[in-house]
This record gives C-alpha cells, structure tokens and sequence, in this order.
C-alpha cells in the first residue's frame, strides 16, 4: 500500500473509528484500525464483535493499493502531533512507514487478514430518514438510558418502526423519553420486529459518525443486528437482549390532570438555580403550582435551602410534586431555550409528562419524600 493523504481529514476520521477499537480485548488485533485503499475508495474500518464501523476518507491518493492494521495509539499520536498538511504512508509486510516533510516513523507490520470481516449494507429492504432526524432521536433518547442497570435491555434505546413512522424509546425505568418521527420504507416491508434495542454506545457512535445533517440514511435489521448506512459510514451494532419495560402504558389517560405551558429557557434556569442546594442523599425540588406562580423549594442538610418563584399561566387550585431536578435539566437541556412545551402533572404519587409539538414525550416518576 502506498498513499498520500490529508492529514487532518484521516485524523478526524481515525479519531472515530478508533473510539471503537477496545482498550483491551483478547484478540490483540481489534486494539487497531484497519486502513484498505482501493482504486476508488479509502476506508478505515473498527470493530468489537459488539459494534463495527466503515468510514470513507477523503484526501486521499492512492498510489499502490492494499491494506494496514494502524494502531491506534501510535498511529493516533502521529496524526495529531505531526504539523503536515499531508503525509505519505507505506505498508509492507514487514511494517509501515510514514513521512512528512521533516519527519519518518516506522511502525511493526500486522497481517491485515487477521482483522473481522466488517459487515456490508447490502440490504434490498430497508428504512430511509434524514440523518438530521436520526441525530435528534439519538440526543433526545439516550440521556435516559441506564447503562449501570442488570437489566440489560434499560442500556440501549428501543426502536419500533409503525408504518411510516420511526419511535424511539430511552428509559432508565425512573424517566423516559419518546421520540417520533416519519421515515420511508424502501424495497417492501420488514421484519423490524419488537425486539430492537440498540446499545448506548452504538447510538452514540452513530451521532459520531454521521457528519452530513442533510444526508439521508438507511436503516435495516438483519437477524440480531442493526445495519445503518450514511454516504461515508456503515455501522453494525449487536442488538441488546432482555425484556423492555411497556413504555406505552407510562402514557395513560390522565383524568384530573392539569397541563401548563412552559418555554424552555426560564424553567431551566429556574431549575438550575433551585438544584444548587441539593445534595445525593436530599436530591429531590419540590414544584408548587398555584396562582399564577411556580415556586421551587430545595433543602440539605448541613447545605441550606432554596427558594426561586417563576411566574406561570396556572392560576388553578394548587398542584404539588417533587421532581430530580437532574432529570428534568436533561430534558430541558436537549430543547432550545425558545421552545415552549407543555407539563402535565396530576398530584404528588403520578409521573409528570412533558411534551413538544414535534412528537417528543418525556416522563418523570415523582420522589417521595419525608416533611
């Protein structure tokens, strides 16, 4: 193999591939990248055997094609440190050498065939959104996951795909957040079944990865895996196993209930300031709602209390509830600060909801506390 590159534009794509590379693993080989140039593309490619990623690289000439195991820490350094708008890479069987205008490093070789096979999306039938969606699902989603959970399936966001319609579901089984939106079934319909929960970190990874907002993507799940594929990356990621809690049973008719209109920006600031007083043992903010205001009250022991009053078009019979405030500041934080959204809420034990117009709903299970 022997190429000349651009170096910033292999460092951005390296960096993401390499957030794939484990730290450790028993096979030695998936503590690197895989770099392949062929006559038409570059690609650098890293896997788990939980989550794989191809990436197109742009910037580069290609003079003799082939491939080159780069690992990732020294390869990495390289590209960072190095003050060359291009580099010149070489690879042989007996390593791999890299130069820049004042500068030669020699790498050890690894044999490139040893690397897993990094899965293709080749589907006939699959689902197609606007990447600027799909970015959204995954940041309003996946604050709301619990990653520490024995419950496996709470780690990953679920996805249902309903006619032409994309939901995604994130709980950590104390919050949940529900996001919708319209997608385009190509090729026929699909076994996009019930059971499609996809790991935390491949979700974050595809909002890595998926730099072109205005791209569209396709989306397809072959047997126990998620294939996603943008106009310069393929990711694969292993579905989770396990039981998802019955996420539309959280949105019941709410008979009683009252709904008041927020904007973003205020309630969060607000929120922020009432949570400065609150510790982990003293976490929850009591929400009072009533006459024309919304006062939110916090104490700790041995920290002190607050008090911050918004005013609010409520002027009902008082309503009550106390909320982590770390929970509702997730919320808010992924809206922006001029969006209005509404808060229903029914007494001190029923969850909050809170939902825009665009089809984002967000539940808080209510804290009990002693007085």
């Amino acid at each position: 193999m022997k190429i000349t590159c651009d170096r910033e534009k292999l460092l951005a794509t390296f960096q993401t591939a390499a957030s794939v590379a484990p730290s450790r693993s028993p096979k030695p080989i998936l503590q690197n990248v895989k770099f392949e140039v062929s006559s038409e593309r570059a690609t650098l490619m890293a896997t788990d055997l939980e989550v794989g990623i191809r990436l197109d690289v742009s910037g580069v000439e290609v003079e003799t094609p082939g491939a080159a195991i780069l690992p990732v820490g020294r390869f990495g350094s390289i590209l960072r440190e190095s003050s060359d708008t291009t580099l010149r890479l070489e690879a042989d069987a007996q390593g791999i050498v890299v130069r820049g205008q004042r500068s030669e490093f020699k790498l050890p070789a690894e044999d490139p065939g040893e690397f897993p096979e990094i899965a293709e999306f080749q589907e006939e039938k699959f689902h197609e959104l606007p990447a600027r969606l799909l970015k959204e699902v995954i940041r309003r989603t996946i604050f709301a996951i619990d990653n520490e959970s024995s419950r496996y399936a709470l780690g990953g966001v679920k996805l249902e795909i309903d006619g032409e319609k994309l939901l995604a579901v994130g709980t950590d089984g104390r919050r949940l957040a529900k996001v919708e939106g319209p997608v385009l079934t190509v090729g026929g319909e699909t076994s996009f079944g019930d059971t499609v929960i996809v790991p935390g970190r491949a979700m974050q990874l595809l909002e890595r990865a998926i730099t072109d907002a205005d791209a569209e993507i396709q989306v397809a799940n072959r047997s126990n895996e998620l294939l996603v594929k943008s106009p310069t990356a393929t990711i694969y990621a292993r579905l989770l196993e396990g039981r998802f809690p019955r996420w539309r049973d959280v949105f019941p008719t709410r008979d009683g209930s009252v709904s008041i209109e927020f904007t973003v920006g205020p309630l969060l600031s607000a929120v922020r300031q009432a949570a400065i007083v609150t510790s982990e043992e003293s976490r929850g903010i009591d929400f009072t709602f009533g006459d024309g205001t919304l006062v939110l009250a916090g104490q700790a022991a041995e920290i002190g209390q607050s008090r911050v009053e918004l005013p609010i078009a409520y002027d009902g019979e008082e309503r009550v509830i106390t909320l982590d405030p770390k929970f509702l500041i997730d919320f808010l934080k992924v809206l922006d600060p001029e969006k209005t959204f509404s808060l229903e809420l029914k007494d001190t034990e029923n969850a909050a909801v809170c939902s825009t117009d665009d089809g984002y709903g967000y539940v808080i299970m209510p804290l009990a506390r002693d007085r």
